[in-house]
């Protein structure tokens, strides 16, 4: 064996999802897979398309985001050393359910969809429907999740503004202004969301009309926000 070769079946070795492959198994794989360095920032996967790959992290850290059709964003889940990504699409052949982008420099393990193939029953067998099966589950699974974090984040940023609104003077019609601008950081340390989720949020409640930014920064708060919050 080259140097080359026994440095990647440590690798795969070291990776949890392939623990429990053959002797040979692991040698393909090992014979198969290519190391990549990600920046902080860069995507790994991209949701709605198709990498054809299983990308396993290494070293560093990343983050799986969906965003739905209005872009609003929510985070699924922090992948860390060991984890991987594209399974289900390798499995099911659909486009990615979501992002994943690299909080920090990022190492990973880049496996082929024909090598994952071999790891994997036979296509036409019940094991392989069984799991093709629990992949459709799961991407619904992800929707649902994606669905309730966005609802819970839009009734927590509905609460807190009401929460303001009600500090302040109330003008016709049931609405009220908040004075002064309102900060997003502040906002996210409340409700215990990101500060560029918040954003969103708060950018597609004013595209909404629950909410109006005066020409002296103050918010107006509409009283049709009561049924968010």
């Amino acid at each position: 064996m080259t140097p080359t070769m026994v440095s990647r079946l440590e690798l795969i070795r070291r990776v949890p999802l392939f623990s429990m492959l053959t002797a040979s198994q692991a040698a393909s794989v090992a014979d198969a897979v290519v190391k990549r360095r990600y920046k902080r920032g860069e995507t790994i996967v991209e949701q709605g398309k198709r990498s054809n790959a299983l990308t396993i992290l290494l070293t560093g850290r990343a983050r799986v985001v969906s965003t739905d059709v209005r872009g609003r964003e929510v985070i699924l889940a922090t992948m860390h050393s060991g984890d991987y990504v594209g399974e289900m699409s390798l499995i099911d052949q659909a486009p990615h359910s979501a992002s994943v982008l690299a909080e920090v420099q990022t190492d990973v393990l880049i496996l082929g969809q024909p090598e994952f193939a071999r790891c994997l029953p036979d296509i036409d067998s019940m094991a392989y429907a069984v799991l093709k099966g629990l992949v459709q589950r799961l991407r619904q699974a992800d929707r649902k999740i994606e669905s309730l974090a966005l609802m819970d984040v839009y009734g927590r940023v509905a609460g807190v503004l009401l929460e303001f609104a009600g500090e302040s003077m109330r003008c016709a019609a049931g609405n009220a202004v908040i004075p002064g601008k309102v900060s997003r950081q502040d906002m996210a340390k409340m409700v215990g969301a990101s500060r560029e989720m918040v954003s969103r949020v708060m950018k597609d409640l004013e595209e909404r009309g629950f909410i109006e930014t005066q020409g002296d920064g103050s918010l107006l708060v509409t009283h049709h926000l009561h049924s968010l919050g």
